[in-house]
């Protein structure tokens, strides 16, 4: 796979569809093959790879800084946790996830509730379900949960006066990020990976038509 041609937004949409659900790398391939990219395209192709085949490594690395900024704020604590919640919403997978084992938890103590939590049927276009699917959590739409959990963290960042120190935490984890993602050389597993993911989404694509 070509990471030189994949622009931003392309990368975006990707992390927002892919399945988070997958353990972390190991550590002792994530702190390995350290070396400078000899050219700004590479550069490009490697930051774009590594974000993408060890994004649940620099998720909890980013969590895990932003904890160490608060451990004597536990209400900051809790924002950053919320903070992080509204972040996995945006992942179709995770939201789906929730989605699913949150009215598989409601329907134990009230079956009519769940009941009244299923989603809307998709629309279906000329005999197949459209290829753009709205995404629903507990029946309402995703962005309900997300407005709601970001106003809830931005009020517990209010409170607990931790908007300095989650912007500093924040800076560091997106710099040592970045830093990573530049130095870290792509294995042959990574772009093994990435081949595997890229036949995936033209595989779900041909089987749609």
């Amino acid at each position: 796979m070509d990471w030189g041609n994949v622009t931003a937004e392309d990368l975006v949409d990707a992390l927002r569809e892919v399945d988070w659900s997958s353990p972390p790398r190991p550590l002792s391939e994530f702190f390995s093959r350290f070396t400078v990219p000899k050219s700004l395209a590479k550069w490009d192709s490697r930051l774009k790879c590594n974000l993408y085949y060890y994004r649940t490594n620099y998720f909890i690395m980013i969590v895990f800084i932003l904890g160490l900024g608060f451990l004597t704020r536990p209400l900051a604590i809790l924002s950053a946790f919320l903070t992080a919640v509204t972040v996995a919403f945006l992942n179709d997978s995770f939201a789906g996830s929730f989605s699913e084992k949150a009215t598989r938890t409601i329907r134990r103590f009230s079956p009519q509730l769940a009941a009244k939590m299923r989603p809307p049927l998709a629309p279906v276009i000329r005999g197949r379900p459209s290829a753009k699917r709205a995404i629903y959590i507990c029946g309402q739409p995703r962005w309900v949960f997300v407005l709601i959990s970001s106003l809830v963290s931005f009020a517990l960042w209010y409170i607990s006066c931790g908007l300095f120190t989650v912007s500093l935490a924040l800076l560091i984890g997106l710099l040592a990020t970045i830093l990573h993602a530049t130095l870290r050389t792509p294995n042959l597993k990574a772009r093994l990976n990435t081949f595997r993911e890229e036949f995936r989404a033209v595989w779900r694509n041909y089987s749609e038509i």
